[in-house]
């Protein structure tokens, strides 16, 4: 059985045309970008984003091509409708794809720009944390009105692609219970990126739990918690909520060591083997606070507080932990009296006893 294809010859010269036109014009674009990958080579932001848009823009061309051919060729063609509409949908998904790598690279150049692996990273955590909400944000738009333009291609669909590129969708979605989470993070997202409550590589103290912020997404914030955890935590959440954050302004950080210790300790030895501790570790303390004091005192004992600075939370908690481990030792050497005691006085009576023995005859029996 044979197949007559004259009635399909026009149809097959035109897509023999287009399939042409694209192979050249997708050769043409990794021609091109190769050329400009050698100039941009010396210059950042044109390197980064040549890099980050080079796949896009090659499929880019090629649809633009085959667009145009199907523009030229004759309505009366099978499938041509059909053919327009589909390549419509790929350059549509492909300027989408395009505009969301574009936000991308503008995000790597920023970050390249401000490093947070420096000693003093309070500005460049600041900046990145702004940078990485806000492409965040800007790539969901750039998703958002992608997907509106695609269902204006379609008659049924058109009124509603409108109304999301019009914004007014939105607030149609936000009565929509599904859709309260993800516009809630979303603002809340925004926030935070203006606000700054938490940056990048912030400590905090969340749940209970100790960590740092190790990632800021769209919708959560992942807390690398200090035993390899990670902690997942809604955006909204910073934001209805109150939580410690260790390195909102700086990461200098006083701590304390407390010991209850008996009355007869006396305290100038301790102050000053207090000092002698820290000057032995000046990797772990900064210099700025070392002090000891008596705090409290009960009806047993008196509560001595120790406190140390350093120039971040973990080397202050290894500080703790140092003068808790040799104050211990120290105190157990010279005065280990001056441990807490439980006093009692107990007083004794001496009565003297009076020990009476009587002893009495045994009754004598009349004589029988």
């Amino acid at each position: 059985m044979t197949i007559d294809w004259m009635p399909y010859l026009p149809e097959l010269k035109t897509l023999a045309i287009a399939l042409g036109i694209a192979f050249a014009l997708w050769l043409a674009a990794h021609v091109a970008t190769r050329i400009l990958a050698r100039v941009t080579r010396p210059f950042l932001f044109p390197r980064l984003l040549l890099e980050q848009t080079k796949a896009p823009l090659h499929l880019i061309v090629p649809l633009l091509g085959v667009q145009a051919v199907w523009t030229a060729a004759s309505d009366e063609l099978l499938w041509m409708a059909g053919l327009r509409h589909i390549t419509l949908l790929l350059i549509i998904g492909a300027f989408t794809w395009l505009g969301m790598r574009v936000v991308l690279a503008i995000q790597k150049v920023i970050i390249h720009h401000h490093p947070v692996n420096v000693a003093d990273n309070l500005n460049a955590r600041r900046i990145q944390t702004q940078t990485k909400v806000l492409v965040q944000t800007l790539s969901f738009f750039v998703l958002l009105f992608g997907a509106a333009a695609m269902l204006i291609t379609f008659p049924a669909a058109r009124q509603f692609g409108t109304s999301i590129l019009a914004s007014a969708g939105l607030a149609g979605l936000a009565v929509g219970f599904a859709a309260k989470p993800v516009l809630g993070n979303l603002i809340a997202g925004l926030q935070i990126a203006f606000t700054q409550p938490i940056r990048l590589d912030d400590v905090v103290i969340v749940a209970n739990e100790w960590g740092r912020v190790e990632e800021i997404t769209g919708t959560y914030v992942v807390v690398k918690v200090w035993d390899e955890r990670r902690l997942i935590v809604p955006l909204q959440w910073f934001i209805e909520n109150p939580f410690q954050n260790w390195t909102r302004t700086t990461s200098d950080l006083i701590g304390s060591v407390f010991f209850w210790m008996d009355y007869s300790v006396p305290i100038d030895p301790l102050r000053g083997e207090l000092e002698r501790l820290v000057k032995e570790v000046p990797e772990l303390w900064d210099g700025r606070v070392s002090g000891l004091q008596v705090t409290e005192t009960t009806e047993n004992s008196v509560q001595i507080r120790v406190l140390v600075s350093s120039s971040d939370s973990g080397k202050n908690f290894d500080l703790r932990c140092y003068i808790r481990e040799k104050m211990i030792s120290f105190i157990a050497q010279n005065y280990p009296e001056g441990l807490p005691k439980l006093r009692a006085t107990v007083s004794e009576e001496k009565e003297e006893k009076k020990e009476t023995s009587t002893i009495s005859e045994p009754e004598r029996q009349p004589p029988v």
